[in-house]
């Protein structure tokens, strides 16, 4: 049933809104109830990605407050510091006014303001020459913009397949290692069931990524005794609330991970009826060393996928619901010889070399400690099962009286993702869910529709036959079965500017946009013409190597001209980025335009149902800016680009809310989910609704669906959710969806790397893929510890961001700044003794890169060889609004200053970016460091620091004091 009237979401009596929230008079003459506003509108928040619904109130035509909008499904109400201080993201002084057209030097930050019919017109006229000429040569990357099924969409019909969103720096490792594996992952893709689980782990989780869910869940966790255990080298935020903190080595959490399933296949505690019947464990493996098949599935002359049946002790459909499959065991078919999927699982995973004892060293985790876990996690799964009386029907017709589960969950992020081995670290995890029987049932980890989708999902990345003036056979980004999909050339070259989906990094579900300066400065693979970015900091804190970055931007030719050519730039703020773009298009806030947070893209669904919200403006800009999706679109009709105009050449769409309501990606099924159909009577598909988006308005800004009893949980198998899946138009097929727990397309990158199939890598790539293109997960050590010399550089860094910021958006807040003005650098206080550092020393953090300064603070929740600090707090000069003795610029500092772009040269002498070999994920959190004591006369102040830029025309004056609210303060006192 669809989501109807308004009602309270906290289920307990004690927590639904009073029926009179008036507080009496007390007779002092305090109004404990004052009038907040005229209206509220209620909207999306976009303070983090966390979605949460919001209620804006308005006063006299200004935001007022905002709180939690206690029907969304997402925050039920809850809201954070980062939401509540929206209104100071909404009037920053750092607020772009106009459009600016370069007049200084790149980097100076000197504009002249321009109308916009100029701007559009600058634009037009790059982009026009590009996509009749080349279109390849324009590189469109956006940031943390959630508009990437518009956007990916406009670079198809353009003709670029240079285009990616931030997932390449962000948490691209976790995304593919989950579609890869089960189809899905977690966060966006997945929850922990809250309600059910009794064991909890969570793995590299901060606390800016999903927080109001999280911080619901985990008090749900706490109210019910729930053991919850951290995996990550800090305990701060959600870690310092765990009931066992594993303080572990960073990039080691895929050993760990492996030696619990080396514990749990030893003692027999795996969940052997659940591999059976939802997974490849039992499918045959061809064990042909040598042949071009070896490693791959065993099929039959109709194409299906072979088990071993130990009852008929033969080869059989392993996709049979009567076949009776063996696990074990080695056999001959067709005179092969082949294994079943979870015989290589066990040798592999039962060698000693990962054995508690072999890895607790290199881990920093007890061999004990890791017993215990291990032991835990089968106790909880296998003695504590959980069984609701709810009957459902599997895919085959089965029908099951009730429906039973295993109640440990999990959940991890960025923390596993950024290092060079998270690939597969973040399989490991998947296996480690799968084998205890976890994924989708009741008190285990639990698919967000539209997921799961087959592992891994179509459609393929589309780019290999550019032609000017013709759109791509598809969208630019997409996952690949095997090394026919990739985009390269016929000499193995990449065909993207990022190198994304080359023998450099197969696998890149999401681009490398932390590699497309560094590429488009060095024209590698080849020069391009045009740079246009949205809402990404890519001249300081979404960039590796800062220094080097911003030489990159600024550098020129022997003839004088800029190696990267033109740079547009959208942004709602004066960013450290604006300074370097030549053509600057001023985005609003979030509470100005439409956004559609849909699910063709990045919904707001979760377990119990798919669901999909928008923004919508809920005040008016007073400053002449647009928002950037209208930008796009309009740019789009300009070009002529085919969906964006009418036969007759005029403009398909008025702006983003006319394409949110019109657009239909395939025939029914468009961005917005709810209320189609002429009357509003559909979801998911149906004809355009004109008044859907007042729909949308009218329901507190989302819609929601909830599932039957019967759908809820064992979506890979559960016939009515999959027949509702088709439906919407989620997956193709009512047919189950296989968990691949070896993965087949990695093993066919392997094959080719030893010389069989039409394409192969370059000679100097097959060690490269041959190494780690491995169907199942291993472990190996993140690319820099064997490129540096370990005594010399013996800390782990780590970067994280507060509760309260959110990458560079937060520590611009005024509100906010007052939590967190300047970082330190977190050192335990053993490790500090031994380098004779004490509490608030000025240090050089130095890495083989470079070196930055700042100030330490001693702590005792650390690893001892770790290091950290909050991201994105140090701001260059000029930026951001601030005044020039902020203490962001001034004592807060940068550690991408110190992250290297590249690896250092390998065997065959040659750099790659500095990232996951098979995803292309940036691996942010492999560096090395050693801290050195300033001197006297170097303390105080941060280094390294940069020329100020100049201020952009007609810029707003940061307020000396601030006092927001006074004015509707006073004009309350003067109307009493």
């Amino acid at each position: 049933m669809s989501r109807g009237a308004p009602r309270g979401a906290n289920s307990a009596p004690s927590q639904r809104p009073l029926a009179d929230s008036q507080a009496p008079d007390e007779g002092d003459g305090v109004d404990t109830s004052p009038s907040v506003s005229d209206r509220i509108a209620k909207t999306t928040c976009y303070m983090c990605a966390c979605r949460c619904g919001i209620d804006v109130h308005i006063k006299d035509g200004k935001v007022r407050y905002i709180n939690g909008n206690r029907d969304h499904p997402v925050n039920r109400g809850v809201i954070c510091g980062k939401g509540s201080a929206g209104i100071m993201q909404h009037y920053s002084p750092a607020r772009l006014k106009k459009p600016l057209k370069r007049t200084g030097p790149r980097g100076s930050g000197e504009f002249r303001e321009i109308e916009w019919e100029e701007a559009l017109a600058l634009a037009t006229e790059r982009l026009s020459a590009i996509r009749r000429t080349d279109p390849k040569k324009l590189a469109f990357f956006t940031g943390r913009d959630q508009s990437q099924s518009l956007t990916g969409w406009w670079a198809s019909r353009f003709g670029t397949p240079n285009f990616a969103a931030h997932g390449g720096f962000c948490s691209v490792n976790m995304a593919a290692g989950g579609l890869y594996t089960i189809g899905g992952s977690f966060w966006e893709f997945g929850e922990p069931d809250w309600d059910n689980t009794k064991y909890f782990m969570l793995f590299g989780v901060a606390e800016d990524h999903d927080s109001n869910p999280i911080k619901i869940g985990l008090g749900k966790l706490k109210a019910r005794g729930a053991k919850v255990v951290s995996i990550n080298p800090c305990r701060t935020g959600y870690n310092a609330i765990a009931d066992d903190w594993i303080g572990i080595r960073p990039g080691t959490d895929g050993l760990f991970v492996l030696a619990l399933i080396h514990e749990l296949l030893k003692a027999g505690r795996v969940d052997l009826d659940y591999l059976l019947r939802y997974t490849n464990a039992p499918v045959l493996v061809m064990q042909e060393p040598g042949s071009a098949d070896d490693g791959l599935f065993v099929r039959n002359d109709a194409g299906n996928l072979l088990a071993w049946d130990r009852v008929a002790k033969a080869a059989v459909n392993a996709a049979d619901p009567e076949a009776k499959p063996a696990l074990t065991g080695s056999y001959m078919v067709n005179g092969r010889r082949c294994m079943p999927v979870f015989q290589l699982i066990a040798d592999r995973y039962l060698d000693d070399s990962y054995s508690p004892d072999a890895v607790a060293e290199r881990c920093g985790v007890a061999a004990d400690t890791i017993r215990r876990i291990a032991a835990e996690l089968a106790h909880v799964a296998f003695e504590q099962t959980i069984e609701l009386p709810v009957a459902w029907t599997d895919w085959a017709g089965r029908r099951h009286k009730t429906i039973k589960g295993r109640p440990v969950s999990m959940h991890a992020m960025r923390g596993i993702s950024a290092h060079s081995n998270g690939f597969h670290t973040c399989r490991a995890i998947h296996l480690l869910q799968v084998l205890l029987g976890t994924v989708d049932v009741p008190g285990g980890f639990r698919f967000k529709p539209p997921y799961p989708r087959c592992a891994p999902p179509g459609p393929k990345p589309a780019g290999k036959n550019l032609q000017p003036m013709t759109p791509l056979e598809g969208m630019p980004l997409g996952f690949v079965s095997g090394p026919g999909d990739l985009l390269v050339d016929e000499a193995g070259r990449p065909a993207r500017i990022d190198k994304a989906y080359s023998w450099e990094a197969p696998l890149a579900a999401h681009g490398l946009m932390h590699s497309v300066i560094r590429n488009a400065w060095a024209g590698d693979p080849y020069p391009i013409d045009t740079l246009m970015m949205y809402m990404s900091n890519m001249a300081w804190n979404s960039s590796m190597n800062t220094v080097e970055t911003i030489t990159m931007l600024t550098d020129k030719d022997p003839s004088g001209a800029y190696k990267i050519p033109f740079i547009i730039y959208s942004d709602a703020y004066y960013s450290e980025t604006v300074p370097f773009a030549d053509l600057v298009l001023p985005d609003t806030t979030y509470l100005e335009r439409h956004d559609c947070i849909s699910l063709l893209d990045r919904p707001i669904s979760h377990a119990d149902g798919p669901a999909d919200a928008i923004r919508h403006p809920v005040v008016q800009p007073d400053r002449d800016v647009r928002p950037f999706q209208s930008v796009l679109i309009e740019l789009g009709a300009r070009l002529g680009l085919p969906g964006f105009v009418n036969d007759d050449g005029s403009a398909t769409y008025r702006d983003y809310a006319d394409y949110i309501v019109n657009h239909e990606r395939t025939p029914g099924i468009g961005p917005l989910a709810g209320w189609r159909g002429r009357n509003g009577g559909s979801i998911g598909r149906g004809e355009v609704n004109p008044d859907q988006l007042r729909r949308y308005i009218d329901n507190g800004g989302f819609w929601h669906h909830e599932f039957a009893a019967d759908q809820r949980y064992y979506k890979m198998g559960n016939r009515a959710y999959l027949e509702f899946a088709v439906a919407m138009g989620f997956i193709p097929k009512a047919e189950p969806i296989v968990f691949q727990l070896y993965s087949e397309p990695v093993q066919r990158f392997r094959l080719a790397a030893r010389g069989h199939g039409q394409l192969q890598p370059p000679e100097a790539e097959r060690g490269r893929i041959e190494a780690y293109m491995d169907p199942l997960p291993f472990w190996y050590a993140p690319f820099e510890d064997e490129a540096v010399d370990l005594q010399k550089y013996p800390l782990h860094a780590l970067t994280q961001r507060p509760m309260h910021m959110y990458h560079s958006w937060g520590s611009q807040n005024a509100w906010l700044r007052q939590i967190t003005s300047q970082n330190r650098l977190f050192v335990h206080r053993e490790t500090a003794g031994k380098l004779g550092l004490a509490d608030d020393d000025w240090v050089w953090i130095e890495s083989i890169n470079g070196r930055v300064k700042g100030q330490i603070k001693l702590i005792d929740d650390v690893n001892p060889e770790t290091v950290w600090t909050w991201n994105a707090i140090g701001k260059r000069r000029g930026s951001w609004g601030l005044k020039d003795d902020a203490a962001e610029s001034n004592r807060g500092f940068l550690l991408n200053h110190i992250i290297g772009d590249q690896t250092a040269a390998g065997a065959n002498g040659k750099r790659y970016s500095n990232s996951d070999p098979v995803t292309g994920q940036a691996a942010w959190f492999d560096v090395r460091v050693r801290i050195v004591k300033c001197a006297p006369e170097e303390a105080g102040f941060t280094e390294p620091q940069f020329e100020r830029f100049a201020q952009p025309p007609n810029v707003e004056r940061s307020p000396d004091m601030l006092r927001y609210g006074a004015a509707f303060r006073m004009k309350r006192e003067a109307a009493e």
